[in-house]
């Protein structure tokens, strides 16, 4: 009588502690054969192969033995596939339902499994099988929540959970999860930064680093003898600054200090297809580090990504009012251009949505560059004048009226209270989960209870964060308008008189300038020029 073929299959997902050398099977290993292969013998099978995955997840049909056990099974190599249990063959239903209910079948081969006494070979436990295979897909699930909850519960107390340190950093050799400041990328960093405030643009920041054979961030850690790999990378050939990379460090907050993770994320535990959060889910911390870069150089640079601004094509800098200057009759931007006059070329503003037919504006005079920035110069100096004119006292007074008042301090203190109060709800609730979760695994609840509290966990968790999350909207918007007082005071004390506009001066100085239409009766139009600090007439 001709025996039966068997291929045995075994798997550990976490890497066993008695593991002598990485290349050795674990303990719990080595019993899984011990046991399958008493069994088969008993059974008079012969074992054709013994295939192990060791540190691979149940829900990973990538793993590579048993990718050859699958192969063995389609080209008839073996009758029957034994394991432990049928977790140890997959925790994913799909995987289940596709070999061990459909291709096994097709392929005339048999599924054991001795624990759990699933057995094609038996009509009967089909049933039986399907709902081990679901509780082993609701493990799976628990697992994949847990884990995604401790790394955001690790995120929101700071940690850094990058493999790699951004550019200009690297990690605390002491703790992984801290970054410390790389002396040789900050200082290129801080030039960027330095660069694009004085008003040179993102594409001839890129050609002065390449010029000078400066080092991109991914060739950088390469050099470095990082193992980080960039698809856009090709190391054989050094890769060059662009645009891109330029506008990505203008914009991260890492270089003040503060970390900004759990951007990406996956469609689920099954799906490792990653896509970008929502901004309001992503996870900020403030202070985490040592900053680069100084807040009131991130303030200016920020302040100029409120709407792209264009470089000249002669001297690649940014013209010092471009986005700066509005229409006050259609709310369209004014642009910048050059007309012949008897003088030569003249600069020029004048409406955008003055040539748009879709939008025909009233307000179709243009204004020459020349007197709209002896205007703002006029403006400015006014302003520095009331400024160092106004007593001491009085001049202190009204920065402390507007900064201090009792209403503000009263707020901010419940705000912070009621915000400490949540927070000790979520941890609370989240401590509960965990000996929920206890419970379930030790039979002491069933999965239907499980599930009904988890949801219901969930369900206050998610109210409470959203709470927390206003409330950290209506205390940033305190401080900011606290740190604007500071500023104007900053700002004004920088300056006596301003003998010539610069683009730099401008971004400290201006929010917006709306220009009305020209009145036909007096020839005169209304010039708002609003600023981004406390106005003293």
């Amino acid at each position: 009588m001709k025996k039966n073929r068997v291929d045995i299959y075994t798997r550990l997902s976490d890497e066993d502690r008695y593991k002598k050398n990485k290349s050795d099977d674990s303990e719990s290993i080595a019993n899984q054969k011990s046991m399958l292969l008493k069994y088969a013998l008993e059974q008079g099978w012969e074992v054709i192969n013994v295939y192990s995955d060791d540190d691979y997840s149940g829900a990973d049909s990538s793993r590579p033995q048993f990718q050859k056990l699958l192969k063995d099974c389609e080209d008839g190599v073996v009758d029957i596939v034994l394991c432990k249990t049928q977790s140890r063959f997959s925790r994913d239903m799909e995987i289940i339902e596709k070999y061990i209910h459909n291709k096994f079948i097709e392929w005339g081969v048999r599924f054991v499994s001795i624990v759990d006494n699933a057995d094609t070979a038996n009509k009967g436990n089909k049933k039986s099988r399907q709902i081990n295979g679901l509780v082993n897909e609701w493990y799976l699930e628990d697992l994949s929540d847990n884990i995604r909850d401790s790394l955001q519960n690790r995120r929101e107390d700071g940690l850094y959970l990058g493999s790699f340190a951004p550019y200009g950093y690297m990690k605390d050799p002491s703790n992984k999860n801290k970054l410390i400041i790389d002396p040789v990328a900050a200082e290129v960093v801080k030039e960027i930064f330095d660069l694009y405030k004085s008003g040179v643009g993102y594409y001839n920041i890129a050609m002065t680093l390449n010029e000078r054979g400066i080092l991109t961030p991914s060739n950088y850690k390469k050099e470095k003898g990082s193992k980080y790999i960039c698809r856009q990378a090709r190391f054989k050939e050094k890769t060059k600054w662009s645009q891109d990379s330029i506008a990505k460090i203008l914009r991260n907050e890492v270089y003040i200090g503060n970390l900004v993770q759990g951007i990406r994320t996956y469609v689920s535990y099954k799906n490792h297809k990653s896509y970008i959060k929502p901004k309001d889910e992503w996870t900020y911390s403030y202070g985490t580090h040592e900053p680069i870069i100084d807040i009131d150089t991130w303030k200016t640079v920020q302040a100029k990504f409120k709407s792209r601004t264009r470089t000249s094509r002669t001297t690649g800098e940014v013209y010092m009012l471009s986005r700066k200057v509005y229409c006050k009759e259609c709310g369209s931007v004014f642009n910048r251009q050059l007309y012949n006059t008897k003088d030569g070329k003249v600069p020029y503003m004048k409406c955008k949505s003055r040539k748009l037919a879709s939008r025909d504006c009233v307000n179709k005079e243009s204004i020459r560059c020349d007197r709209l920035e002896k205007l703002i110069l006029d403006e400015l100096n006014k302003q520095l004048e009331l400024y160092y004119n106004i007593d001491e006292l009085e001049r202190l007074y009204i920065l402390q009226k507007k900064s201090l008042n009792s209403n503000t301090l009263v707020k901010s203190e419940a705000l912070n209270q009621e915000k400490e109060l949540l927070e000790e709800k979520v941890a609370k609730k989240n401590e509960h989960y965990k000996s929920l979760y206890e419970d379930k695994l030790e039979g002491i609840i069933t999965q239907e209870d499980f599930v009904m509290f988890r949801d219901k966990f969930t369900k206050e968790i998610e109210e409470y964060k959203n709470r927390i999350e206003t409330i950290n909207e209506e205390l940033n918007t305190i401080k900011s308008k606290e740190e604007n007082i500071k500023t104007s005071k900053e700002v004004f004390e920088k300056y006596r008189h301003i003998d010539k506009l610069t683009k730099e001066i401008v971004d400290e100085f201006i929010d917006v300038i709306k220009i009305g239409k020209v009145n036909s009766e007096d020839n005169s139009r209304d010039i708002d020029i609003h600023l981004n600090i406390i106005n003293l007439d």
